[in-house]
């Protein structure tokens, strides 16, 4: 009943803010759009960092967002919240007929890949069609690999996939030699795309280990800014040596 409550409490201010707002009476999906990119964002940060108060915080500005497009939904008498939660909670009934019907499995993967079946029985057309084009090639590359993957499209072990890897970076390595930019792009390409495959069969989040050595990267470079500082200096008045002990020195800090 709480949750009602609080929900119900959302809704209410939504209405409110729609008629009485001159900001929230002017959005459209397409003016939300970028709000809710950044929203997420800001949300995938705060889950980095395991920062539980942010998420809390990120996880009621994209819950308003949701609300906002649902009443523009209304007010465009396209769908309203209650179709919108109605119908995920359909799809979860029909996605996990091992637990609302007869269906037997007895692991995660015997589940992704009823997934997929039921996906396409919906009438997708491909194993792929569900990943959005606008995802970041890295996230995207992730999905495709794991899509094909319920469906067979897998190598057996790490080993081969880190032997595939070697195989793309001497391939990588022959185009840097004697190959044009767009071969050497494309080289580089399948280097990455290797690795990412590498990383699932390592059991990481290859987008999660890529932002964190961001972080690390960030830290430490500030922290060579900060000591440059406070010697007087200015990076470029530096030598690389120079740079590369304070580095060493942020590195014994963490």
């Amino acid at each position: 009943m709480e949750n009602n409550a609080a929900f119900e409490r959302l809704l209410h201010i939504m209405d409110d803010l729609r008629e009485k707002c001159p900001w929230d009476k002017k959005q459209t999906i397409h003016t939300l759009r970028q709000q809710t990119i950044e929203e997420l964002y800001e949300l995938v940060d705060a889950i980095t960092d395991e920062d539980w108060k942010s998420m809390k915080e990120e996880l009621g500005d994209l819950l308003l967002h949701i609300v906002f497009y649902s009443k523009i939904g209304t007010e465009q008498q396209q769908f309203t919240i209650e179709d919108v939660i109605n119908g995920v909670c359909e799809k979860l009934i029909t996605r996990h007929p091992h637990i609302y019907g007869d269906v037997k499995v007895d692991n995660e993967e015997q589940v992704k890949q009823n997934w997929e079946k039921i996906k396409l029985k919906e009438g997708k057309t491909s194993v792929l069609s569900g990943v959005p084009k606008a995802l970041p090639a890295l996230v995207k590359a992730m999905r495709l690999q794991g899509k094909a993957k319920q469906v067979g499209f897998e190598w057996e072990n790490s080993r081969q996939v880190w032997d595939k890897v070697k195989e793309e970076m001497d391939e990588l390595q022959e185009m840097v030699e004697k190959g044009t930019e767009k071969d050497i792009e494309a080289e580089f390409g399948d280097v990455l795309f290797s690795l990412i495959n590498y990383s699932r069969f390592l059991h990481i989040d290859a987008e999660n280990a890529l932002e964190r050595t961001n972080k690390k990267f960030i830290r430490r470079f500030q922290y060579i800014e900060k000591m440059a500082t406070e010697k007087g200096k200015s990076l470029d008045e530096m030598s690389l040596v120079e740079m590369d002990e304070l580095w060493n020195e942020a590195k014994k800090t963490e």
